[in-house]
């Protein structure tokens, strides 16, 4: 093929359905006209950016957290950088040696099961039958509740493909890429929103101005402050999803819930020197005092002296109850 015959087809008879094609001729091309297709999947990696969006999560949730607290890298708005001193050649040599012989004996030990999330069924599903799950779904997971804006979304098949599951709509549904990885090849559950379970438009925790202006997020759940606050800081943490109360919860949106909890409560300390405990509850039905019927977890900072007689915190809700 000529460059003029290249050029025509790219400009006139290229035909695409994602960027997959070009992206292909521009990776051979950088890399001198001939590459293996490990060095092309590394290039379309690099140009994924549900893959770079979750990357930056994993990061942000799990290693940037653990290093920060060792300190050995810090953060800088969206700089990180690590907190040694200047290192010289020959050390870095060692620290990359030292760094690669502990991943190396690590996959070693689990092998291609370390990735095992990541190995799941790629044969690609029409794009226009795609768009028409993910609309169906209102782009949220049909698990836990979480948006494209939490964490990259999959097209699952109820009915796996590997035990004769159709690539058909009735047969898909849109789960987030962490609760896809949990799933697993042997369940054919079928995640999709119950009417029940749908937004409701009545709803005060469902609207979405509230969860876009909230003041954090964790997958399925969202943290605002209260606006009825029975202390400075009082937050109240929301799931995504529409659920009757907090006994109704999915797995993951428990443990997003507390994980959130954790975050909360540390940052709210390193706010006000003067938290000394907290208060964490929530009203499952209306005889237990509910009164927005949507799960919600309330977070109350405590101080000495709020009350006089702190003594039975939550059992507080009977009063006869509260002292033993």
């Amino acid at each position: 093929m000529t460059f003029e015959e290249l050029m025509h087809f790219i400009r006139a008879e290229m035909r695409m359905s994602h960027i997959y094609q070009p992206l292909m001729i521009r990776a051979l091309l950088e890399a001198g006209g001939v590459a293996t297709l490990r060095q092309l999947a590394l290039a379309f990696v690099g140009r994924d950016e549900s893959q770079i969006l979750y990357y930056e999560r994993r990061i942000r949730e799990m290693p940037l957290r653990v290093l920060k607290h060792h300190g050995v890298v810090q953060e800088n708005g969206k700089l990180i950088s690590l907190s040694t001193d200047r290192l010289s050649f020959e050390q870095k040599s060692v620290v990359l040696m030292a760094c690669e012989q502990r991943m190396q004996e690590f996959v070693a030990r689990r092998g291609l099961a370390l990735w095992d999330y990541r190995m799941l069924d790629t044969e690609p599903i029409p794009d226009s039958l795609r768009l028409r799950v993910l609309m169906a779904s209102g782009r949220r997971c049909a698990l836990c509740g979480a948006t494209s804006r939490e964490r990259p979304l999959d097209v699952d098949h109820i009915i796996p493909r590997s035990r004769g599951g159709k690539t058909v709509l009735s047969n898909l549904q849109v789960l987030c890429i962490k609760c896809n990885r949990s799933k697993g090849n042997k369940d054919t559950t079928d995640f999709r929103v119950d009417p029940v379970m749908a937004p409701d438009p009545g709803c005060a925790f469902c609207d979405g101005d509230l969860r876009d202006h909230a003041l954090y997020h964790n997958g399925s759940v969202f943290a605002v402050r209260d606006l009825y606050p029975v202390s400075d800081g009082h937050t109240v943490l929301i799931t995504q999803r529409h659920v009757p109360d907090l006994l109704q919860l999915t797995g993951i949106e428990t443990v997003e819930a507390y994980d959130l909890i954790r975050v909360v409560s540390s940052e709210l300390r390193e706010e006000d020197s003067s938290i000394t405990g907290f208060n964490v509850g929530a009203n499952c039905g209306v005889d237990a005092g509910q009164t927005v019927m949507h799960a919600h977890i309330h977070l109350m900072p405590r101080r000495n002296g709020d009350t006089p007689f702190p003594r039975g915190g939550v059992r507080g809700v009977i009063q006869e109850r509260m002292a033993y």
